[in-house]
């Protein structure tokens, strides 16, 4: 933990390459100091008796030598927080005595060694914020003798959770966040009874939370949140005493929060935003503390006013037939109604205009043409906020003082209907929380509109190209997390996926705390069962759409994944994909790609991204712009088979961020952004 660096002059004779005459070496640690060299020396002659070898945080590049296996003493190996690549070596399989193993912070690839499951002595194993890829391996549950901290976060990991990491029964920590694991959580998770934390978010889980976490009586930090789970929040959430955090979030869990959740006294966080929950909100024991915010976007809840939410009617014996029977009325039209729209859509020449209503009851307010008129003073110029191909959008403030964003589609333009129907489907069905809120629409003869959140810091495309506007690097890169989870949503997490089809900077939308919202679903499609449609009408922007869009009218979710990766170019350039300098056969991304090759990533950058003279700032932000670059051009790769798909997008850009801030951190550099979820 000093300033120490590596005199390369003469890199036949340095500190490294002197080690091995170190005979009786036992402990070698250089953390935290910035060597900045290439770890490209053989271990084969160090001392036999080295146990503790620390190089983390120390700007190694390269990769970890295989000969690493011959150190048959070692008990702690950490090489975390590095600029390390390639495969983990098999050979560390070898070092039989390991206790901790920390190489987490890296780019390293490829899968999981197996070989890691002969340690038999391993307590610490953490290889988070990597690029490792493939399953978990089932072995780790071998080490049920050792084994107490388990971390693989924010890797590009895709299978189940193998049943045997449930046999981990002294396990006390497991982190497998922000990979893209798939499945059920198993009701075996009730068996790692002395665990403290377990972190499974920001994966593809499904199924239902088993009622067997209730046996989880030491556990502090749960966090199940970003995944598909659906069903009933356990009541026995209520025997874990010792819970101080609970984030349920951005799932589709359903039914009412069990009162018996009031016992849990230690509660300090509680997090079951964005899913389809109602009924009433608990206000004994913790929830007293809670505000709103842990409760937005379910489906109907009600209770106390400070969670912004309506108070609960409370029903009598004398009065319930009162509520019953136009229950049933209301279920029986309701179902009618279902019938009637399936046998609606099923007519292949249906007009938009003439046979979709979406009425009030879709949305959670009514809002009628008069109050618009209002809210916007007639709709008139000083209140717009721009124009689009199919209308117009204004702000406004509704009656009780809130401020939205009014869309108004001019009806005079072709297909400003279908789009207006599109928008109404997608954005009143779809919950996250980096896509724009649908508050409201109204639809009559010859007027339609869409109610949405107000975004008061406007589109990206302002705080590009503004006189007035700068975004450092760890802005614009919180802010493409941001677009690029929106779209592994609309891609993976929703039941049906769906094709934004025109993202653009300009759709692109930021509220008070700089978080980023996409917008504009005008032409989006659904793909139901397939992995592609075709269109015959190409509405989507020039420069941003794939070229087998553009030529083919094919819509699939890699179209949308080239024109994210156009997107970030841009926003870390600020060169528009329709520049003048792009003509020919010269696209943006081609571009970016030659730069990238010829490692002169600093030619094409916004200038202002890199004004620090400082030399290990300007490396460090080097690293990071070059490692953007190369998953921009990984996007939007002129073959679709070649590109990669949003929920790797995701875990990558996690992974950058999370390194860059370590980076900045090791030189006393405070970042401005928002943490790694």
């Amino acid at each position: 933990m000093n300033n120490l660096t590596i005199d390369t002059s003469t890199p036949e004779v340095n500190i490294l390459s002197c080690l091995p005459n170190l005979r009786n070496l036992r402990w070698l640690i250089f953390g935290s100091n910035p060597l900045n060299v290439k770890l490209s020396i053989s271990f084969s002659n160090f001392s036999a008796s080295l146990q503790y070898l620390w190089l983390g945080n120390c700007s190694l590049r390269g990769n970890i030598p295989s000969d690493i296996g011959n150190l048959s003493s070692l008990i702690d190996l950490n090489l975390g927080g590095n600029q390390l690549s390639e495969p983990i070596p098999s050979s560390i399989g070898r070092l039989h005595n390991l206790q901790c193993l920390c190489v987490s912070g890296n780019t390293l690839q490829g899968y999981i060694p197996d070989e890691l499951c002969q340690l038999e002595k391993l307590s610490i194993l953490n290889l988070g914020g990597n690029q490792l890829s493939g399953s978990v391996p089932s072995c780790l549950g071998n080490l049920t003798a050792s084994l107490r901290y388990l971390f693989l976060w924010s890797n590009l990991l895709n299978s189940t959770i193998p049943s045997t990491l449930w046999g981990l029964t002294d396990i006390l920590k497991l982190d497998l966040s922000s990979n893209s694991l798939i499945g059920p959580l198993s009701g075996g998770v009730g068996n790692l009874k002395v665990a403290v934390y377990l972190d499974v978010s920001y994966n593809h889980l499904s199924g239902s939370i088993p009622s067997s976490v209730g046996s989880l009586l030491n556990l502090v930090n749960l966090s199940l949140a970003h995944n598909n789970l659906e069903g009933l929040i356990p009541s026995s959430f209520a025997t874990c005493l010792s819970l101080e955090l609970l984030d349920l979030s951005q799932n589709s869990l359903s039914g009412v929060i069990p009162k018996s959740l009031e016992a849990l006294s230690y509660l300090k966080y509680l997090n079951l935003s964005f899913n389809i929950l109602q009924g009433e909100i608990p206000t004994g024991g913790p929830f007293k503390n809670f505000s709103a915010e842990s409760f937005v976007s379910n489906r109907g809840f009600c209770g106390a006013s400070h969670f912004q939410v309506p108070p609960c009617k409370r029903k009598t014996s004398t009065s319930i037939l009162k509520y019953v029977i136009p229950g049933i009325l209301s279920a029986m039209l309701l179902a009618t109604s279902m019938i009637w729209l399936l046998m609606l859509r099923t007519k292949k020449n249906v007009k938009a205009a003439a046979n979709s209503i979406f009425t009030p009851q879709d949305f959670w307010r009514r809002v009628s043409y008069r109050e618009l008129l209002s809210a916007t003073d007639g709709f008139n110029e000083s209140n717009l906020l721009g124009t689009g191909g199919f209308g117009s959008v204004y702000k406004g403030t509704l009656s009780d003082g809130m401020d939205v964003a009014i869309k108004v589609f001019n009806l005079e333009l072709e297909d400003a209907f279908s789009s207006f129907e599109v928008e109404c489907e997608m954005l009143s069905s779809v919950h996250h929380r980096n896509l724009v809120k649908v508050i409201s629409c109204c639809s009559q003869v010859d007027f339609k509109s869409l109610v949405l959140n107000y975004m008061p810091n406007g589109s990206l495309e302002k705080w590009l190209y503004s006189q007035n506007s700068s975004l450092n690097i760890m802005q614009r890169l919180d802010i493409m997390i941001d677009v690029a989870s929106a779209l592994e949503y609309l891609h993976h997490g929703y039941e049906v996926p769906i094709v934004h089809c025109d993202l653009k900077p300009s759709n692109i939308l930021l509220d008070d705390d700089m978080v980023a919202h996409v917008a504009d679903f005008g032409i989006a499609r659904l793909l139901g069962g397939e992995d592609s449609m075709t269109q015959t009408m190409t509405l989507a922007t020039i420069g941003y759409m794939a070229p087998e869009y553009g030529m083919q009218g094919i819509v699939t979710r890699r179209g949308d994944v080239y024109s994210f990766g156009i997107v970030v170019m841009e926003t870390f350039t600020r060169r528009k994909p329709t520049d003048e300098i792009f003509t020919g056969e010269m696209r943006l991304n081609q571009w970016v790609a030659n730069f990238l090759v010829a490692d002169a990533i600093v030619e094409v950058v916004d200038a202002s991204l890199l004004g620090s003279e400082e030399a290990h700032d300007f490396m460090s932000k080097r690293e990071c712009l070059s490692s953007i670059m190369r998953l921009a051009v990984a996007c939007s790769a002129e073959s679709p088979e070649e590109r990669i798909n949003m929920q790797e997008a995701v875990a990558m850009l996690k992974t950058i961020k999370i390194k860059f801030s370590k980076d900045s951190a090791a030189r006393g550099v405070v970042v401005n952004c928002r943490p790694v979820s």
